[in-house]
């Protein structure tokens, strides 16, 4: 974890929270308790913050100074609005293309599919506050910079995102192996956001439920499926090979 992007001490945290700091995550010592800490953990809750509990040797590694029992990481980069992430785009004329990401938990799969968002014209990219992936070190360095050139927003809840962008004229399209549907046979032309599962589970079954479509990929080799991010840039040359 970069120093320059990390907090360490209970209150510099909840000030930070309070502030409007990107917190991405806080790191709590196992076992510590006081009011402090409670404050803490009500105010991580209000603003819908990812914790989790580690042993105290995780936080001496990650700093050596007096971390009070937790660490917070904070993101380089700032977060835009879902409402004004797909009016912008509308409002600019061009065909919508944004990529929805379920859960996507490794920061270098999260780096790798943002350079290929930003190779391919996604107009943005929109994850869960809870269970994704950071923007920490590892996802600048892996995305190569386009975590800089491609806004991400967070939501509460991928279904509701879905619903707003169904409710504005974008079709939906999972990818999913759960599907006669080859990903060939699906127009991508039109406006369009593409949704990826997470690594381990792939698209949540509740998710699936209310897309308006499902595509697969084509496999041919006795292995069932592709890293997330290589199937993301799959999908994503194709949206680009149909709207030339």
């Amino acid at each position: 974890m970069e120093k320059e992007h990390q907090i360490f001490g209970i209150r510099a945290i909840i000030e930070a929270i309070q502030s409007g700091k990107e917190v991405d995550k806080v790191f709590i010592q196992k076992e510590i308790s006081g009011e402090l800490m409670k404050d803490l953990m009500k105010v991580m809750k209000r603003a819908n913050i990812n914790f989790s509990y580690v042993p105290v040797e995780k936080l001496n590694r990650l700093t050596p100074n007096n971390h009070q029992g937790a660490v917070a990481t904070i993101s380089p980069i700032g977060f835009i609005e879902l409402e004004h992430l797909v009016d912008s785009t509308i409002a600019s004329g061009c065909t919508p293309l944004f990529l929805i990401l379920d859960q996507i938990s490794d920061a270098r799969n999260f780096g790798a599919i943002i350079r290929t968002a930003e190779c391919t014209g996604v107009n943005g990219i929109i994850v869960q506050k809870s269970g994704s992936a950071p923007v920490n070190g590892d996802t600048v360095k892996t995305s190569a910079g386009a975590v800089f050139n491609v806004p991400i927003c967070k939501v509460e809840h991928i279904k509701d995102a879905i619903f707003y962008l169904q409710g504005s004229g974008i079709k939906t399209v999972a990818a999913t192996e759960k599907t006669d549907q080859n990903i060939y046979d699906v127009s991508l032309n039109e406006a369009v956001a593409i949704i990826m599962g997470s690594e381990d589970r792939g698209i949540n079954p509740s998710v699936l439920k209310i897309v308006d479509e499902k595509a697969k990929l084509p496999m041919f080799g006795t292995i069932g499926s592709l890293n997330v991010s290589v199937a993301c840039g799959a999908f994503l040359y194709e949206a680009v090979r149909q709207r030339k």
